[in-house]
């Protein structure tokens, strides 16, 4: 019997949110470049956004890399850069037939106009989607969409346009602007930290760590994954009898 056999549809998490790390890890332990992990890493990234559609999951983030990752050598850059463009292209009809909308948050402006390019052709054709919306991070960091998020509100505030700054406010200036924040993180490759990955919108979102590294990452641990989420009690600040 499947772990999905054990979900309680009515208690999924709405917006679930992944680090998929690992990659690199998973092809040196076979004795292959890193790029080679990052190109098995896709048939998790193809696990994990069949079984949220399957589900029901509304929304699935996914961290594929960061505004650090630029530091890392040059052709594992070039590499990793002609496969997301490869992979967007490739995968844009099972996007548009399985109605699922594609999103991108991050830096963009330090991407390639060819990845760019292909980014907004896919986002454009899937943009009236009803199905899973899958959100990619891209040259993202928390931190700098909090101070570019900032800069912007003391802008506005200064020029009239805002007469008070509170959360709300705040959050409508993030990347993440009208998608709900994650119930549940889920890491991969044994490592316990968050990697400046959506630090505002996680406040009280479930952490859920796994050794596996993220080119085994199945249906089954993605499962696993919610079944946890669905044993915990989530307080918000009150108590359990409160919640209860």
């Amino acid at each position: 019997m499947s772990l999905k056999d054990k979900i309680i549809i009515s208690k999924l998490p709405e917006h679930v949110a992944i680090i998929m790390d690992g990659n690199g890890r998973w092809a040196k332990r076979r004795g292959s470049e890193r790029i080679f992990g990052h190109q098995q890493g896709i048939k998790a990234v193809r696990n994990v956004v069949e079984a949220s559609g399957e589900l029901g999951i509304k929304y699935l983030t996914l961290f594929a890399f960061s505004k650090e990752n630029w530091c890392r050598p040059k052709a594992e850059i070039d590499a990793l850069m002609d496969l997301m463009a490869s992979t967007i292209k490739a995968e844009s009809e099972t996007l548009i037939k399985n109605n699922i909308r594609l999103l991108i948050t991050g830096d963009l402006d330090c991407m390639s106009s060819a990845i760019t390019s292909e980014l907004q052709k896919v986002t454009e054709a899937t943009k009236n989607n009803t199905g899973l919306t899958l959100v990619i991070a891209l040259s993202y960091s928390s931190r700098w969409e909090i101070a570019e998020a900032a800069a912007k509100i003391c802008k506005d505030f200064n020029a009239g346009k805002l007469k008070e700054i509170n959360e709300e406010v705040f959050a409508r200036y993030l990347v993440t602007a009208g998608i709900p924040d994650p119930a549940l993180l889920v890491r991969t490759s044994g490592e316990f930290r968050i990697s400046n990955f959506l630090l505002w919108q996680i406040a009280y979102a479930e952490l859920y760590f796994t050794e596996k590294l993220w080119p085994d990452f199945s249906k089954e641990d993605f499962y696993e994954a919610i079944i946890s989420y669905q044993k915990r009690e989530r307080r918000f600040g009150k108590t359990g009898e409160q919640c209860k």
